[in-house]
């Protein structure tokens, strides 16, 4: 594997690295080198004592360095704080390998994750899980769109949605209806007055089907079910907004409207 500098970061990380490693070595060699300094100067003279009963101890006790209970007395600290007797049991082995093990690991994992780059962190794992959703999302969508229909079309009332309409609206709508719905070539959609029905139903079915002779495009082929369901939940949306400039009304007033989204 091939490995470049490119940034002072990658430096950084490397020379971190290198302080690390130079550091855990010196730890070791520091704790060994006092230890034995310790040992020589202050010589067990009861290191026979304690060592007899040790060597028949039993194999678990020597996996887990675990001292006889018959080699309590000899074991046992002046100091009794609150009552309370301690032993003089050396940390097992098994805990300080575990201990350098989990240094060995955090280099390991810094390599990995930070210097060397084949890992992904946490920000590239959440960007590739969302991009693995949004295809998810979208074959749901693909997969279920044809289920929504002039007949059982409901309005949408989250914003989600809304939203999704008013970015269908602004990309295809707007040269004929106006940025706000006010109507230009199109008629007005935010008064009470339709051509073509005031419910969800006859507004979906408009969309989709569009009106030839007055020169609007049918979008089915452009658009899929639910996106022609967001849409025309978004104008509904619309209803009251009493925009700048708008057209005078056409078609025939609905009154009550029982659909209508509120806002």
């Amino acid at each position: 594997m091939n490995f470049e500098i490119k940034t002072g970061e990658d430096l950084f990380l490397i020379v971190v690295l290198c302080c690390l490693i130079l550091g855990a070595l010196a730890l070791m060699v520091t704790t060994l080198h006092l230890y034995l300094t310790v040992k020589q100067a202050f010589p067990d003279s009861s290191k026979k004592e304690v060592d007899e009963p040790y060597q028949y101890s039993s194999l678990w006790h020597r996996i887990m360095g675990l001292r006889p209970t018959a080699m309590n007395d000899q074991l046992m600290l002046e100091h009794a704080p609150d009552g309370i007797q301690e032993l003089d049991n050396p940390t097992p082995g098994w805990f300080m390998a575990l201990f350098y093990g989990t240094i060995v690991c955090a280099i390991g994992y810094m390599l990995y994750y930070h210097v060397l780059g084949p890992g992904d962190v946490m920000n590239q794992e959440y960007t590739a899980e969302m991009a693995v959703a949004e295809k998810a999302h979208e074959e749901y969508l693909k997969k279920f769109a044809n289920s929504v229909n002039e007949s059982n079309v409901t309005i949408l009332r989250d914003e989600k949605a809304i939203e999704a309409g008013k970015k269908i609206f602004d990309q295809n709508c707007t040269a004929c209806h106006g940025a706000a719905g006010e109507g230009k070539v199109g008629p007005n959609l935010t008064d009470n007055y339709w051509l073509h029905g005031g419910t969800i139903n006859a507004v979906f079915k408009t969309i989709a089907e569009g009106v030839p002779d007055k020169g609007m495009l049918s979008w089915k082929k452009q658009l899929n079910p639910i996106q022609i369901q967001q849409v025309s939940s978004y104008i509904f949306s619309l209803q009251g907004t009493k925009p700048a400039g708008a057209k005078e009304p056409q078609g025939e007033e609905v009154k009550t409207a029982p659909d209508v989204a509120k806002r």
